[in-house]
C-alpha cells in the first residue's frame, strides 16, 4: 500500500512538471513572438530620439550661424530658433510614434484642432508675437531709438515677443503690446540725423520784425548743438492783436532737443531784452453801442 501511495505522488509530481514545462514554452513562444519586436521598437524609438535630438541640433546651429553671417537681428534669430525647435521636436515625436504603429494622421488632426483652440484662446497673444516678428524684420525702430508707439512716447528699451517697453520722458518704464504698435502709426525722432525745435516767439507792435529775425538768427548760431546745415530758420509766423509772431526753428540731434529747446527760449528772452522790446500787449478795439 505505501509502494502504492509513493508511486501516485511521483506521477502527479511528473504531471506538475510537464504542466510548468509547458507554460515555460509557451511563455517563451510569446516572448519570441511579442516580447522581441516591442523590445526592437524601444530601442529603435531610443535611437530615432537620441540620432534626432543630433540632427535637430546641427540643424538649429546651422542656421543660427548662417543668420549670423548675414547680421540678421539678434532677437528675430531667436524668434527663429524658437519656432524652427518647436516644429522640429513635434516631426521627431510624431516619427517616433508612427515606429509603434500609431496612425499619425489622425494624430496629426488632433494637433490641428488642438492649435486652432489653443489660437482661438490666445488669439491676442498670438497677434502680439506675429507684431513682434514682423516689427524686428521692418525694423520701424530699434533699440535705444526715441519714438511715439502705441500712443506711449519714450525711449525704447527693449522689443519683447509680445511686448515692447519704452521709457517715457519722466521715467517710467512703460510696456505696449507689439500688435497696437504694429496697427498705429509710429513716429521715430532717432532715425534722422536731426530734428528741429519749432518755438514761437511774440512781438509788439512797434517792433520792426526784420530787425528781430536778423538778431535771433545770429544769436541761434551760437547756441550749443545746433546744427549748422540747415541754418536755423527764423521767419514771420503770423499776426495777432499783439504784433507780429516768428517762428524760431533751430535744429539739432535728438539727444540734444531739450537742451537746445530751452536754450532757444533763453537766447529769445536775452535778445529781445538786450534789445530793450517793449513787452507785447493785446489791442482790443472795444465800440460802444449809442443809448
Amino acid at each position: 500500500m505505501a509502494m502504492g501511495f509513493e508511486h501516485g505522488r511521483l506521477f502527479a509530481q511528473a504531471a506538475v512538471t510537464e504542466k510548468a514545462l509547458g507554460l515555460l514554452e509557451q511563455a517563451k513562444k510569446a516572448a519570441v513572438e511579442y516580447a522581441v519586436p516591442i523590445g526592437g521598437k524601444i530601442v529603435g524609438a531610443i535611437v530615432l530620439w537620441v540620432v534626432g535630438r543630433i540632427v535637430i541640433g546641427v540643424i538649429r546651429r546651422g542656421f543660427g550661424a548662417a543668420f549670423e553671417r548675414r547680421k540678421i537681428d539678434g532677437t528675430l534669430v531667436r524668434y527663429l530658433d524658437s519656432v524652427m525647435g518647436v516644429v522640429l521636436n513635434l516631426l521627431l515625436v510624431i516619427a517616433i510614434l508612427s515606429l509603434f504603429g500609431v496612425e499619425t494622421t489622425s494624430f496629426a488632426g488632433i494637433l490641428a484642432a488642438a492649435g486652432v483652440a489653443i489660437g482661438m484662446a490666445w488669439s491676442g497673444l498670438l497677434s502680439n508675437f506675429a507684431a513682434g516678428v514682423f516689427m524686428i524684420i521692418l525694423q520701424p525702430f530699434k533699440v535705444g531709438d526715441y519714438v511715439v508707439a502705441g500712443g506711449v512716447e519714450g525711449t525704447v528699451k527693449e522689443i519683447g515677443l509680445f511686448a515692447t517697453s519704452i521709457d517715457t520722458p519722466d521715467n517710467v518704464r512703460t510696456f505696449v503690446g507689439n500688435a497696437k504698435i504694429f496697427g498705429d502709426t509710429v513716429r521715430n525722432f532717432s532715425t534722422n540725423p536731426y530734428r528741429r525745435v519749432d518755438i514761437k516767439a511774440q512781438l509788439a507792435h512797434s517792433v520792426d520784425p526784420h530787425d528781430a529775425i536778423k538778431r535771433l538768427r545770429a544769436r541761434l548760431s551760437t547756441i550749443k548743438n545746433v546744427v549748422k546745415e540747415p541754418a536755423p530758420s527764423v521767419e514771420i509766423l503770423e499776426f495777432t492783436s499783439a504784433g507780429p509772431v516768428l517762428a524760431v526753428r533751430p535744429s539739432c540731434h535728438n539727444s540734444h532737443y531739450w537742451d537746445v529747446y530751452f536754450a532757444t527760449n533763453e537766447a529769445i528772452v536775452k535778445e529781445f531784452t538786450d534789445a530793450g522790446y517793449p513787452v507785447p500787449a493785446e489791442n482790443r478795439l472795444i465800440r460802444q453801442q449809442a443809448a
